[in-house]
């Protein structure tokens, strides 16, 4: 039922998407906050690990477009809160791969992982199908900051939490406690979160101010079921177009800096800079905070640079290529023994990769009206992929090498790469409308 009285239900919602996308990156962290201990237990090299630690992403990978395509059908609430049970029942099981054989144990939990990563594709499309429906353009960069965030979020909360419970506990602990925490997340899910027209709560003037905005309020209105927006016609009039192309190359890099931090950077911790792994769990979260707040605050400013120059082009570029040039910085852990002052490096490179975190806000802002779902999973699906290559490359660096320093030039090129991207590639930023006939064909 609509009210009458103002309501901002929008905040309640970008607060669970908040929620949901930290439990979803604690689930991705924890196997680098227990990575030493269980390659003890399991009998794993670096390269072993590395590949362990990219198996989320394989099939997060995989899976993207048809979770685009699933949220566009069935709606986000729906979608979005199946992937939060499933994920947490990949999370108990994870916690009984310590008893099995050594021989089958390493399978096992890849196993496990890669059906993580395949239920949890839905995440990232739905947030920023759902911050398209349900924030105006104005807002969209905050919102989709303070979601964006999650993922430093994660370590300042999964980091310190973890690193004591291995310590105190064993490895197993932390998969179970993690998929305790995210059941209960998913009954809170389908309790609050609702499309725009139907949540129960919402006013009509919030309802104007969302579409006057240019939210998309009618997104997911009404309970029929809708036509599948998966096609490989469509897939390919999506990568024809060179300002989305420029953006998925951007994404990609950008990415390589959140999987270098969500898997390697507390081992790198931990064996580059001889920190026990309680420590690691602490000193992790300082920088990951920093990103946090460079998250929201690059959304903050993204949206000031809107209202003041009417421009999403000069909005959104400015942060992005601003943070990347701040996460550039780490390489210069390679040229200091003094752990503060790594620390310190590490937390302008976090802060810097959360203030130019504004890939969704772009999507929100440039994906076909009717395609904002599979645009989102093939953005997600491009991004991703540097899930599966970081791990792996950096854990067969650390195995030639026998240090992390190639490692961090490597992910500062990626920075590099981004901006270069941004800059040359994507042009203006602006929605995208396929011409009628462009349609037809992808229908055809």
């Amino acid at each position: 039922m609509i009210t009458s009285r103002q309501t901002r239900i929008r905040y309640l919602i970008v607060l669970m998407l908040f929620l949901a996308s930290s439990f979803s990156y604690g689930d991705r962290v924890v196997l680098s906050i227990v990575g030493v201990a269980l390659s003890k237990d399991l009998h794993l090299n670096a390269l072993k690990l590395g590949y362990l630690l990219s198996a989320f992403s394989w099939a997060y990978v995989v899976m993207q477009l048809p979770a685009g395509s699933l949220l566009d059908r069935y709606g986000s609430k729906r979608v979005y809160g199946y992937s939060i049970v499933g994920w947490s029942i990949c999370a108990l099981a994870a916690g009984f791969v310590g008893y099995l054989p050594v021989a089958i144990a390493f399978g096992a939990l890849f196993f496990l992982r890669l059906f993580s990563g395949a239920v949890q594709s839905p995440i990232f499309p739905g947030n920023g199908r759902i911050v398209a429906a349900w924030f105006p353009a104005a807002e969209r960069g905050r919102a989709s900051a303070i979601f964006n965030s999650s993922q430093y979020f994660a370590l300042v909360f999964f980091g310190p939490l973890m690193g004591w419970l291995v310590t105190k506990r064993n490895w197993e602990a932390c998969f179970w406690l993690g998929g305790v925490m995210s059941l209960l997340l998913s009954a809170l899910w389908f309790r609050a979160v609702y499309s725009v027209k139907e949540h129960p709560r919402i006013s009509q003037a919030e309802i104007e101010h969302i579409e006057v905005g240019g939210g998309l309020a009618s997104m997911d209105s009404g309970t029929a079921k809708r036509a599948s927006t998966l096609t490989w016609s469509g897939v390919k009039l999506l990568l024809s177009h060179r300002m989305l192309v420029g953006i998925y190359i951007g994404q990609y890099c950008i990415t390589a800096l959140t999987w270098f931090f969500l898997t390697w950077f507390p081992i790198y911790l931990s064996q580059a800079r001889h920190m026990s792994m309680q420590k690691v769990g602490f000193l992790a979260a300082l920088p990951a905070m920093c990103g946090v707040v460079g998250g929201i605050l690059g959304g903050v400013v993204s949206d000031i640079l809107l209202r003041k120059t009417k421009s999403a082009t000069i909005a959104r570029k400015t942060p992005i290529v601003a943070g990347m040039l701040c996460s550039l910085t780490m390489i210069g852990c390679n040229y200091t023994d003094s752990s503060t002052v790594v620390v310190a490096l590490m937390a302008l490179a976090f802060f810097g990769k959360g203030f130019g975190a504004l890939g969704w806000t772009v999507i929100s802002d440039v994906s076909p009206k009717n395609m904002i779902g599979l645009n989102g999973g093939l953005f997600n699906l491009i991004g991703n992929t540097a899930g599966i290559t970081t791990p792996i490359i950096i854990g067969y660096i650390r195995e030639k090498t026998g240090s992390f320093e190639m490692a961090l030039v490597y992910v500062g090129f990626m920075a590099l790469t981004a901006i270069i991207s941004y800059l040359l590639i994507v042009g203006e930023i602006r929605r995208v409308e396929f011409t009628p006939e462009q349609l037809q064909g992808r229908a055809g």
